[in-house]
């Protein structure tokens, strides 16, 4: 059952037919850009305590056959030697003509069958479709593809998003599968703003945390956070566009899996927990479009429940950790309009206009583990941000609290779907 309009109370909590399941969405390997093999990375979120990872290399499934030279690779020989370490008997090796030793990258499906466990453990074959308009970076990842998309470009960047969230959408239907589209880091380079975002059909999930260390999480005097984008979208869309809910991502983006912490883009910084029937791709990818889920960088939440009188948080305290949860949200009869902002030349900038205070604001802040807001018959829609009085361990930016991101649910206000 969705959340959206629900009538009955729905109460986000572990039960016996259903569990939180902690994921991450968005990791790379030597199959594009990242320095490890995918068995070690698939390793380490399993020691971790993960329970489910996806491969989301750039442009590529790592399903062909494919040799390294490890001195020249990204891990370089390090890496290599860890490989061998961890897994004496599986390393497939071989001569090239120099005289190098290469190595086999393992397929996707190989390293899901040594590693997976049935209702334990989860691989998900992914994608980042890496695209761009100019010099726009425009990154989606598609999770549980059934086979390759290629970036399809367009004529905007709001075209690249709505292009390749098509290309999803068809394979989607054409193949059965349950799958599922994001948009990755917003602020990367600054390429998307919100006015961009909030108009793609068919894409109802972006990334409001990402552990990479430059991709502007936090913006800047000219760009807003990816949390005020957050709440932009929301208000447009439901207010103004009719359309779906978008929901709130956090995710690794990890690149770099050797010298942990450091302020390379490393895993362990941002993940969704989601309620499911089944630790399988289908009920995740289904629970997490119906909002069964909630973004971290380390909170952990007992229960969400959302009802017609409002919302309730209870979270699962660490001790002499304490915890501020703000309830966010737009009221009817805010002012529609933003204002562009402009170069010294006066010329427009490729930016997120400026918008009233009264889109995304703070309408109630609960101190403690326990926090409930009660709607008054004006909310667009709500949204709670829980923030805890200990730093990050390994933050994508050095002031960062551990947070958790509780998706929005519509208010009295917003327009019946």
């Amino acid at each position: 059952m969705s959340i959206t309009h629900a009538a009955e109370p729905v109460s986000l909590k572990e039960s016996d037919n259903e569990k939180w399941y902690q994921g991450n969405l968005h990791t790379h390997s030597l199959w594009s850009d990242g320095d490890d093999y995918l068995e070690m990375i698939a390793d380490w979120y399993k020691t971790h305590g993960y329970d489910f990872l996806s491969f989301t290399d750039h442009n590529v499934l790592p399903t062909s056959e494919r040799w390294t030279v490890p001195e020249k690779n990204k891990g370089k020989l390090h890496a290599y030697e860890e490989l061998k370490k961890r897994f004496p008997d599986w390393v497939e090796e071989r001569k090239n003509k120099e005289g190098q030793t290469e190595v086999r990258l393992r397929t996707f499906e190989e390293v899901a069958e040594k590693l997976g466990e049935p209702g334990k453990y989860l691989l998900i074959q992914s994608e980042e479709v890496t695209d761009r308009y100019k010099n726009m970076p425009v990154h989606m990842n598609a999770t549980n593809l059934h086979s390759l998309l290629t970036p399809l470009g367009g004529t905007s960047v709001y075209d690249v998003m709505q292009n390749n969230t098509n290309a999803l959408l068809a394979q989607r239907e054409r193949t059965g599968q349950s799958m599922m589209i994001h948009l990755n880091h917003p602020n990367f380079h600054y390429g998307v703003t919100a006015e961009e975002l909030m108009k793609v059909v068919g894409e109802n999930f972006f990334e409001v945390y990402n552990g990479h260390p430059g991709v502007n999480n936090k913006g800047d005097e000219i760009y807003p956070s990816t949390d005020r984008i957050w709440d932009i979208i929301l208000t447009k869309r439901l207010a103004e566009l009719k359309l779906p809910m978008m929901y709130g991502l956090a995710t690794d983006d990890g690149h770099n899996y050797h010298k942990i912490p450091s302020r390379a883009s490393e895993p362990g910084r941002g993940w969704v927990v989601v309620l499911s029937k089944a630790l399988e791709p289908e009920a995740l990818v289904d629970a997490m479009e119906a909002g069964r889920f909630y973004a971290s960088s380390g909170v952990k939440l007992k229960s969400i429940t959302y009802s017609d009188q409002g919302i309730q948080v209870e979270i699962d305290p660490e001790e002499g950790v304490e915890y501020t949860t703000d309830f966010i949200g737009t009221l009817e009869g805010y002012p529609k309009e933003g204002m562009p902002k402009l170069d010294k030349q006066g010329q427009e900038l490729h930016s997120t206009k400026r918008y009233s205070k009264k889109i995304g604001a703070t309408l109630k802040t609960v101190k403690g583990t326990s926090a409930s807001y009660d709607f008054n018959g004006k909310e667009i829609y709500v949204r709670a941000l829980v923030r805890s009085s200990k730093l990050h361990p390994n933050p994508s930016e050095i002031t960062d609290v551990e947070s958790a991101w509780v998706q929005p649910t519509p208010g009295p206000a917003a327009p019946k779907q």
